[in-house]
Formats: structure tokens, C-alpha cells, sequence
């Protein structure tokens, strides 16, 4: 059994760099933009609604100044933004200009508490944190006007929803549904039953060549659309103590991930089983463990995605005491 996280851009993003300095454009020098360059809105008395609620930019100092507060207090549903933006500050800079990073964030008024964020590493999709459907519409109003360029967006389903429905009115693009996912927080933890054969141990980098095996095969599974150096994931993952395998008669049968802790939050996944071993409870077993030490590490968050296609994951983690947090979504456009 495999649980498709889905959500890896939280991976594929993860050796992307942050540019030093501020090239994103506020509601304000958008408007300068539109009308020419001019200094003046191109239309005084009917400012569009994007105008003063979203702040865009490309500095990860920018972003912990004014969103950090908001990204930690909602680790849940930001949870894969805040995986992004640690992986952008260890990277460091250097990262090329037409590749920058790009921020945002959401005020419903200005002068007032941040509301709404999201991120977008290109050429990947945008990703939204929490963020209420009225920004994510006003959002995609805002990216017209400066012309980027968009492959999806993904997050939760009422923004995500949003967006898609103003990027592609008018016929200016099509959107389909790539994957359909819900996030989940541990409850209380109950192992399963019966327990599955074997143990869990940390991998180790005498496990990396099979884990490049296991990693790609998963990509390949889920059909992820982009490509990824897993090689340097493992690398990454297993110096940092973040891959765990389910070993039965001292054979590897299983692996997850568990990602450092971050504002009190810590996400398992990805999960998989090669297929000729499934059925076996090696997955629920290794997810179980892999929640404990999350817990014993300080995470007082554990989250997972699931693939909501695949009825069955979704039961044994909520038989493990994952309980649903909120549906998620990535549109891709046409």
C-alpha cells in the first residue's frame, strides 16, 4: 500500500533558493505598471479589489517579517509552505532570476493581520497556505495584470477552487483536476491491529540506493508530472534523520517520511510499499512509528495527505487516529 502525498512540491522545492533581493510588486506598483509606468492608478475610484490585499514578493526575509507569525500559528494547513520556505533558507542563494521564488500574502484590508499567503517556486504550480476564497480570486486578478505565466495551483479546495475559476474565466485557459487529497492531524495514536511482522528502524546511507529505487517508483506511481533529483532527496532526507523503513526478517519491506519540526508541526509521508509486498500492514505499522517519534521529537502536530481515489488508506490512517483537517486540491491549467 502507498500513500500518495501528492502535495511533494513540499520536495521538489526543497533545493530551490531565495534571491536576496525584492523584485515581487505590491497592489500599488501594479497599478503604476498597468497605466505605463505612470505614477498615478490608470482608473482613480475603481482600484480593483487585488489592489491594496495582496503584496507580492520574492525575499524569504520579507516573507518571516510580515507572514512568519501567520504561517506558524496555522502549522496545519500551512504545513506545506512552511516545509518550502526551511528548504529555501538552508539552500541559500543562487537560485536563477527567471526562477525566483514568489511570495504573498493577504491582508482583507490594509493595515490589517495577514489572511492569506502562498508561494510558488517556478516553474511548479502556486501552493496556497490558509487563505479564504475571496483572496485566491483576487489573486488570480493580481497575476494577470503582471503577466506570469501559471502550469496550476494547488491547496486547499476553497481557494484553489477560486482561483482556478477567475484564472481560466473568459476562456483564457482550462483547468483540470490532478489530484484530490485530504490533510489529516493525529489524534490519539493506536497502533495497529494486528501488528504486522517486524520493526521500524531509521534508514541509513547503506539504504540509499534502494531508497532512490523506492522514491522513483513512487513518482512513477502517482504520475507525478515533474521530475526530481531523488538521489539528493534521499541524501538530504537521510542526513537529516527523516527516512524510516519497515524491515521484516531483516529485509526492507517498507519506507516513509518524517519531516523535521517546524512551528510544532512535523508530516509524515511519502509512504509506500513496493506492490508485491502490500497487504501486509507494513505501511500502517511504519506510519505508526514513524507518528511516535514525531511526537517523542516535539511535533505537537503530526500530519499526513492522503489520495482521496484510495478508500482504503484513507480508513487505516484514521484507524491509527488521523483525523481530516481540511480537502485539498491541484488544478492544473490548460
Amino acid at each position: 500500500m502507498r500513500l500518495h502525498t501528492g502535495l511533494s512540491a513540499a520536495e521538489r522545492d526543497e533545493r530551490a533558493a531565495e534571491l536576496p533581493a525584492r523584485v515581487g510588486l505590491s497592489g500599488d506598483h501594479l497599478l503604476r505598471r498597468a497605466a505605463g509606468g505612470n505614477s498615478a492608478a490608470p482608473c482613480p475610484g475603481h482600484r480593483p479589489s487585488w489592489a491594496m490585499t495582496w503584496t507580492l514578493s520574492s525575499s524569504l526575509d520579507e516573507l518571516h517579517s510580515e507572514a512568519g507569525d501567520f504561517l506558524a500559528a496555522h502549522p496545519a494547513e500551512n504545513t506545506v509552505l512552511l516545509t518550502v520556505v526551511d528548504r529555501l533558507a538552508v539552500a541559500g542563494s543562487g537560485r536563477p532570476a527567471e526562477r525566483a521564488p514568489r511570495f504573498g500574502w493577504w491582508r482583507p484590508e490594509p493595515g490589517a493581520p495577514v489572511a492569506g499567503v502562498f508561494l510558488q517556486t517556478p516553474p511548479l504550480p502556486i501552493r496556497f497556505g490558509l487563505t479564504p476564497p475571496e483572496a485566491g480570486a483576487e489573486l488570480a486578478e493580481l497575476l494577470r495584470v503582471q503577466g506570469v505565466e501559471l502550469g496550476g495551483a494547488g491547496g486547499g479546495r476553497a481557494p484553489v477552487e477560486a482561483f482556478g475559476a477567475a484564472w481560466c474565466r473568459g476562456g483564457r485557459a482550462a483547468s483540470r483536476v490532478q489530484v484530490e487529497e485530504r490533510l489529516y492531524r493525529l489524534g490519539e495514536l493506536t497502533g495497529p491491529s494486528p501488528a504486522p511482522s517486524g520493526r521500524a528502524r531509521r534508514a541509513t546511507v547503506r539504504d540509499r540506493e534502494l531508497l532512490v529505487d523506492w522514491y522513483a517508483a513512487f513518482a512513477a506511481e502517482v504520475r507525478s508530472p515533474h521530475p526530481a533529483d531523488y538521489a539528493a532527496m534521499v541524501d538530504r532526507r537521510i542526513a537529516e534523520g527523516g527516512l524510516w523503513l519497515w524491515e521484516d526478517g531483516g529485509r526492507p519491506v517498507s519506507f516513509a517520511g518524517v519531516s523535521p519540526v517546524l512551528a510544532g508541526m512535523s508530516r509524515i509521508g511519502p509512504v509506500f510499499t513496493p506492490p508485491g509486498l502490500r497487504g501486509r500492514g507494513y505501511a500502517s505499522g511504519l506510519v505508526a512509528a514513524g507518528s511516535a517519534y514525531a511526537r517523542t521529537a516535539g511535533a505537537e502536530q503530526v500530519l499526513l495527505y492522503t489520495d482521496l481515489s484510495n478508500p482504503t488508506s484513507n480508513s487505516i490512517y484514521r484507524k491509527l487516529g488521523y483525523r481530516p483537517v481540511e480537502d485539498c486540491l491541484v488544478l492544473e491549467f490548460v
